[in-house]
């Protein structure tokens, strides 16, 4: 898949050994990302036939894969805007860590799947994969203003929409916090 017929065999393996190793990373953020089961694991294979096809070329492929997950779901969700809306009925995924109060998390993946897919993005590579705003705006391909504007949008927004929520989401005023995606979220620094 990497280069083609002829691609030779230790790129087949590097790819091969790449997608086996981050894969339930990689789908976890897509999921974060769409909300949908379905739609994550199109996502997802959508960056990786991406990155296989510039295999040879990728000096970062997980960078390269998860710039394709961001940028493709906001490209997705422009064109599902006219469709109708599907309804999640199996459980989020759970992270990594130890679980934590499941009515909680419900609670935020629902207030998340209400937010625009770039307010989502952004909360997505802020808190749950802890990237510096420079990083979340080069990733996104947007200014880093672009970013600290949807960060406190979308943070503004989710206390809105959970108000009950309120103490684990950070001020967007202030938005200096992180959400810990290791455990229940919590509010650090």
């Amino acid at each position: 898949m990497p280069a083609g017929p002829g691609a030779p065999p230790e790129q087949q393996a590097r790819f091969d050994d790449f997608v086996r190793a981050r894969t339930g990373a990689l789908w976890r953020t897509a999921y974060l990302l769409t909300g949908d089961r379905h739609l994550a694991e199109d996502l997802l294979q959508t960056a990786l036939e991406r990155a296989a096809v510039r295999w040879r070329r990728l000096d970062q492929p997980e960078a390269y894969v998860r710039r394709v997950l961001y940028t493709q779901s906001v490209s997705w969700w422009r064109s599902r805007q006219r469709r109708v809306r599907e309804v999640l009925l199996d459980a989020a995924p759970e992270p990594a860590g130890p679980p934590g109060d499941p009515e909680l998390r419900l609670m935020l993946a629902q207030a998340l799947r209400r937010l625009t897919p770039r307010q989502r993005a952004v909360l997505v590579l802020r808190f749950y994969e802890d990237c510096s705003e420079t990083e979340t705006a080069r990733m996104l391909g947007v200014a880093v203003g672009t970013v600290k504007s949807q960060t406190r949008h979308a943070l503004r927004r989710l206390r809105e929409l959970a108000p009950e929520l309120g103490d684990l989401i950070p001020d967007p005023a202030a938005a200096a916090g992180r959400i810990r995606h290791d455990e229940t979220p919590v509010v650090t620094r």
